[in-house]
């Protein structure tokens, strides 16, 4: 008899359910448990009304239960201290990048890389020879930089190197690695990092038009496209292991 009493006033207090909150209850439901959710139902109907009058809509509470809110917060704010480019940072480090410090040692290494190789044969050894390297690696590069600063810019990408805030060389080798195909959006999360590939791509044909002849053909230029690839791998650990003291004037964050 209690129970079916119980019920019957769960019933009576269901007929004015609060917006959003429903309270059923079942032949097995203990009183305890109807009479705290009356309660919170009662709750409910209260903070309403207190909105109501103070003309403040209720809240909502996501809560962690719900992954959907969780991800667009996670969306829109991902690295708490991450601030877009703005144009006159992009200008800067398309200028510190096509002709800083970190170009012209990128552009030495490269040609001293051709040199030993014979690459291409055609401009054979010696001082000279290696001048025409230094010239080819960093007119290739700067096309390169020239080409991802417009492509970044209509994109609205950050092609930044962050450092890994985990600890250990593997995964901060792994983030060196992924880094390379990853770019930001304006808020902070990563993608795809379409403009520089683009920026690679282009630059690896382009620099076929005053190659000799045994490097001008498409091939070589896809060659040319995985060796910058690689390159820019090889800085990332350059920019991910070295003090920062030394990196600061190699376009690192």
């Amino acid at each position: 008899m209690g129970r079916v009493i119980w019920i019957s006033l769960a019933a009576l207090l269901l007929q004015y359910p609060s917006a959003g909150q429903t309270v059923v209850a079942d032949k097995g439901t203990p009183p305890a448990a109807i009479s705290a959710a009356a309660n919170s139902s009662n709750q409910a109907d209260s903070s309403v009304a207190d909105s109501s009058t103070t003309g403040d809509a209720p809240v909502a509470d996501d809560g962690p239960s719900n992954p959907s809110s969780s991800m667009a917060r996670a969306i829109r704010n991902p690295t708490p201290d991450y601030a877009p480019m703005t144009t006159s940072e992009r200008a800067r480090k398309y200028i510190l990048g096509a002709f800083g410090p970190g170009a012209i040692l990128r552009a030495a290494a490269g040609a001293g890389i051709t040199q030993w190789d014979d690459s291409p044969k055609e401009w054979k050894q010696g001082p000279e020879a290696y001048g025409d390297r230094f010239g080819n690696a960093l007119a290739k590069h700067v096309i390169r930089e020239a080409l991802e600063f417009g492509a970044s810019q209509a994109l609205h990408e950050d092609n930044r190197y962050f450092r890994s805030t985990d600890t250990g060389f593997f995964k901060r080798s792994k983030h060196a690695v992924a880094s390379v195909f990853l770019a930001r959006n304006e808020a902070g999360g990563e993608h795809f990092a379409y403009s520089r590939f683009a920026a690679v791509g282009g630059s690896s044909f382009i620099s076929r038009l005053w190659q000799p002849a045994s490097e001008d053909t498409a091939g070589d230029g896809a060659v040319s496209f995985g060796l910058t690839m690689v390159e820019d791998i090889g800085f990332n650990f350059f920019h991910e292991f070295c003090p920062k003291a030394l990196t600061r004037h190699f376009k690192v964050r």
